[in-house]
């Protein structure tokens, strides 16, 4: 029994830092869910609005496809889609279909989008500082 337990040793060591790591991405999306609520998003909406503020996005027009925004938030399509529905119905996005494949949708940021965004990065910043900042 005792060869067993030490050969669980680095399998337990890495199944504790995988713990380590969910823990901590627990704690900080909650920390930033709290931060953000008052000025009425959540961490994953300030997600999308940060991926669409990094400057211009692929297309010419600086849009960006919602296959493209998932991949960086890591979102399932339909959960994106539906985020992506209501920031639009906030005012803070734009949807269009692209051009060269009507079956895809690009969004781009307001500018209502962009100054919320420009607002809230702080505030962001700060959290993401306090948790994740060696201590």
């Amino acid at each position: 029994m005792a060869a067993k337990d030490e050969a669980d040793t680095p399998d337990r060591a890495l199944v504790d830092q995988w713990r380590d790591i969910l823990a901590l991405h627990a704690r900080t999306q909650c920390e930033l869910d709290r931060a953000l609520h008052q000025h009425g998003l959540c961490a994953s909406d300030f997600e999308v609005l940060d991926v669409l503020s990094d400057g211009p996005g692929p297309a010419a027009d600086g849009s960006y496809r919602v296959q493209e925004i998932s991949e960086r938030v890591h979102l399932s399509q339909s959960a994106l889609s539906r985020l992506i529905a209501r920031l639009e119905k906030d005012g803070l996005v734009e949807r269009a279909l692209c051009a060269e494949d009507r079956r895809g949708v690009r969004v781009t940021l307001t500018d209502k989008g962009r100054a919320l965004h420009g607002e809230v990065r702080p505030v962001q910043r700060a959290v993401l500082t306090k948790m994740l900042s060696p201590r």
